[in-house]
């Protein structure tokens, strides 16, 4: 799940030696940073030692893509670097000072990845890190330091080609909205609950645009689809409807999760009831759906949740305990009620 705050391009020039200054928020371990880019342009590229070869500098890195990079801190002195190495590691989620191959898309380190998203080989910028007040509710551990905001360099020495959604294959993209589903479910267990949601909208943006190859499946038979299948570059075989519906209704679903424990009830709300528009038969989205219900003081909402959820899993004990919550809440708010009316025309 992208936070709503879109990259913002502060300034640019066209010159191949100008400073381009762009400014975004990021997920990571320890949740929403806003990063500030510096970066100056260079037609070098180094020699990599690593063997990944370096392509033409007027190309940046795409999904898929293998980079050969390097992350430094900057800072005053030794004292203070080695103060901000040791808060910063799960923060750039990369290590500091070493050449390093990540593969662009992984989701291996959020921060790092964004940066070189716009950037060609032997090029270098610099950020400044700060951690973005998400509410006093939000659960997220942000560190309180002098030594903040943080400031590094990342350096791109080479990068392999890679690929945009638009140019990979039905089979291709799977893989990779697996992965994100994957990644995400890694995350979440790890309670990285931003970057969990991060990489399940990841793979709900791949999984859309999926909506024209089913069609046209659909409008040329099962012999076309077969035949794309002989085709196929990769082992697994291209998704069928179905398969494309419950991993929406996954991934829906999960969001939801992320977004209950993230404090935002009306967008898992949203999510969940989608999940079980996709497949009603989903007891967690039901369930879901039902606690933000209650959450936002939607409690006729709730109870029909709920009581769906006991027809899909009977004496469920969350459900049946979800509605004796509803009905005491009820209770006691149509008790307040009576005292008021009754205040009213006593006082008349």
């Amino acid at each position: 799940m992208e936070p709503d705050y879109p990259p913002e391009t502060l300034h640019t020039e066209s010159d191949h030696d100008s400073v381009c200054n762009t400014s975004w928020v990021s997920v990571c371990p320890r949740g929403l940073w806003k990063v500030h880019q510096k970066r100056l342009n260079s037609q070098q590229t180094a020699s990599d030692p690593a063997g990944v070869t370096p392509i033409s500098s007027n190309n940046c890195p795409r999904l898929g893509s293998l980079c050969r990079v390097q992350v430094r801190l900057k800072a005053n002195n030794d004292e203070a670097e080695n103060v901000a190495c040791e808060k910063t590691d799960s923060v750039l989620q990369v290590p500091l000072g070493d050449w390093t191959t990540l593969r662009l898309g992984d989701g291996q380190c959020d921060i790092t990845e964004a940066c070189l998203e716009g950037m060609r080989a032997g090029e270098k910028c610099e950020i400044q890190l700060s951690p973005l007040e998400t509410g006093p509710d939000a659960a997220v551990p942000h560190p309180s330091d002098e030594s903040l905001p943080f400031f590094a360099t990342v350096e791109l020495q080479a990068f392999t080609p890679g690929k945009e959604a638009w140019e990979m294959s039905p089979g291709e993209k799977w893989e990779w909205v697996k992965s994100h589903k994957d990644t995400g479910g890694v995350r979440f267990r790890s309670e990285d609950l931003w970057g969990a949601a991060d990489s399940y909208s990841k793979a709900m943006k791949l999984v859309i645009t999926f909506c024209n190859h089913v069609r046209d499946v659909a409008k040329k038979g099962w012999e076309y689809e077969a035949e794309e299948q002989r085709e196929a570059t990769l082992e697994t075989l291209d998704p069928s409807a179905e398969e494309l519906n419950k991993m929406k209704a996954d991934l829906h679903s999960n969001l939801s999760l992320c977004q209950l424990k993230l404090n935002q009830p009306e967008r898992a709300k949203a999510n969940a009831a989608k999940a079980t528009q996709l497949e009603p038969g989903c007891a967690k989205a039901w369930y879901r759906l039902g606690k933000a219900c209650q959450i936002v003081n939607e409690l006729e909402e709730a109870k029909q949740a709920f009581r769906k959820l006991l027809e899909l899993q009977p004496e469920m004990p969350a459900a049946l305990k979800a509605l004796k919550d509803i009905a005491s809440r009820e209770k006691a708010t149509n008790a307040q009620l009576g005292l008021r009316l009754s205040k009213m025309f006593s006082s008349r």
